[in-house]
């Protein structure tokens, strides 16, 4: 739906989406992102089933990524983004198992175009979380990161909620390397270590559709879990 403030109107806003396997749920995801937006980039991620054309199919532009991990897939569609010859002034990353809600896109945008913030975090703790929709090991890994985020490194976090928008000149200089799953609070950690101007506004968040490749599986959470802490030390 359109935004009938006209600072979206002047703003060029793409997006970001990492999928993996998500065919049944990439659809809905991108019918569902404001028109305000002008690139829909899903980076699929080595996916084996009809992820692709189904995104397709909806307009979204799609690049691969043979090498598996969420960083890494982020980081082929920024190269993607930072190819084309007129550069976006926004860049939206949500996930495409239709856990977050786009609709709230305008939500998070609105801060840094009103010039209040270089990076806008969508935090699943401030909004409603269906039930079932968060398991316990990711609850408690969100608090306890942004616990050990906010005692190191002083910064003021409450999630590491997928769903975010950040200035792209902003993105490209925080020089993101990581691969997997250290690339939400990477960010995050190298904004606040920068010194850009960060806040976080609530969202909604809902059951996905599928089995979640970090929450869904014991080496998923141990995994996403040990390389959360060693970014946190990485960048102490």
């Amino acid at each position: 739906m359109a935004n009938s403030n006209t600072s979206f109107d002047k703003s060029i806003i793409d997006v970001i989406i990492p999928a993996y396997n998500e065919e049944k749920s990439i659809p809905l995801v991108i019918r569902e992102i404001p028109n305000f937006v002008r690139n829909v980039v899903v980076a699929n991620n080595n996916s084996t089933d009809g992820t692709k054309a189904a995104a397709e199919r909806e307009g979204a532009i799609v690049v691969f990524e043979k090498q598996k991990g969420y960083g890494k897939a982020c980081l082929t569609a920024m190269a993607w983004i930072e190819k084309q010859e007129i550069q976006p002034d926004i860049v939206v990353f949500l996930d495409g198992d239709f856990s977050d809600y786009p609709e709230e896109m305008s939500d998070l945008v609105l801060p840094i175009l009103e010039g209040e913030a270089d990076m806008v975090i969508g935090s699943r703790a401030k909004g409603q979380k269906e039930a079932g929709s968060m398991t316990f090991p990711q609850i408690f890994g969100n608090w306890l990161a942004t616990t050990m985020m906010r005692y190191i490194q002083k910064a003021d976090y409450t999630d590491l909620g997928p769903f975010r928008a950040i200035l792209w000149d902003r993105l490209k200089d925080l020089n993101m390397v990581d691969q997997n799953f250290g690339w939400t609070i990477e960010m995050q950690i190298k904004a606040h270590k920068k010194g850009l101007r960060y806040t976080e506004r609530p969202v909604n968040y809902r059951k996905r559709i599928g089995v979640s490749k970090v929450s869904g599986t014991v080496k998923g959470v141990f995994g996403a879990g040990y390389k959360i802490i060693l970014t946190i030390f990485k960048y102490w």
